[in-house]
């Protein structure tokens, strides 16, 4: 058996003259959280559906537990888990309605199904609440009854997409509880987030842009690799003026506005924090409330590829 989980080759698709993935390679360890990146339109989604065996490439492949997704894609629809972003169960089933539905359409059947359906009923914290409405339950429930259902068969492999879109802090910190822990039991996780600070729960993390790979590694390791130069969070006022000043700047690399600051990498040019404070109060008029040097989040690194691209 391969060390690796998930290994796409050259795997490409098109449709008609556009390339929606192009040439994607990469491959995923067993048991390991990865995370898989891009701006809307980027070609992750295209790039999950092959890889679970709903559309055929173009060219190239992808072996995913043990199988060709390209020429056995049914297959490899039975050995993997899927959680969609929208909820995909029934509002209007109860919860152990919604369990022995999919344990059936999955082939479980008597005691399996039991077994399983108690393990469920677990990751999601319902044993209490079987017969509920589940249309009635929290969304950040929800969501974790979602995922216990994706993975109720015990795939080696399960796919997440965008699983804590509009979930509460609390919730999202308790859903990856729960990837966590199915990653110790040896599942394969792949996840697409928008939200980069999840990101670095991952232990490697593939970036796409307009369908091609466009960084690959760990979240330490891309963090190090791609940002090479100083970055300063800089609060002020007003922020769009200010970045709008700072854009033009010769000792500024790139410029970034998050939330109500900025985040500045700078070259060899600027000669201290002083100078970075007095540029902008002279130039864009404004209030600069402090300036402090930090470390490059993925959310940097991302931002930072994207415009390099």
């Amino acid at each position: 058996m391969s060390d690796y989980a998930i290994e796409a080759v050259n795997l490409t698709k098109k449709f008609g003259n556009f390339t929606a993935v192009n040439d994607l390679t990469f491959s995923v360890k067993r048991g390991e959280i990865f995370g898989f990146l891009g701006a809307n339109g980027a070609g992750k989604s295209t790039a999950i559906r092959m890889l679970c065996g709903i559309l055929a490439p173009t060219s190239g492949d992808a072996i995913v537990d043990g199988v060709s997704a390209a020429t056995n894609p049914d297959k490899v629809k039975r050995r993997i888990g899927y959680m969609s972003q929208k909820f995909s169960l029934y509002d209007d089933l109860a919860v152990e309605e919604n369990i022995d539905f999919f344990g059936g359409v999955y082939g479980l059947r008597g005691k399996r199904l039991e077994e399983q359906k108690r393990r469920t009923l677990e990751i999601a914290n319902l044993e209490d609440r079987r017969g509920a409405l589940t249309g009635s339950l929290p969304g950040g429930v929800k969501q974790r009854l979602a995922l216990g259902v994706a993975v109720i068969h015990n795939p080696g492999v399960v796919f997440l997409d965008e699983p804590t879109s509009g979930v509460d802090p609390i919730s999202r910190r308790s859903f990856w509880e729960l990837i966590h822990r199915l990653a110790e039991e040896g599942t394969t996780v792949l996840v697409t987030t928008h939200y980069l600070e999840e990101a670095e729960y991952c232990g490697d993390i593939v970036m796409m842009n307009a369908g091609k790979l466009i960084a690959e590694g760990s979240p330490k390791r891309l963090k190090s690799d791609r940002i090479k130069h100083a970055i300063y969070e800089v609060r002020v006022k007003p922020v769009v003026e200010a970045m709008q000043a700072l854009e033009r700047a010769r000792f500024v690399e790139d410029v970034s506005i998050f939330g109500n600051q900025l985040h500045v990498a700078v070259n060899d040019l600027l000669d201290s924090e002083a100078e970075l404070r007095a540029w902008i109060e002279r130039e864009a008029g404004a209030t600069v409330e402090s300036v402090s040097p930090i470390s490059p989040t993925l959310e940097d690194v991302f931002i930072h590829l994207l415009e390099k691209a």
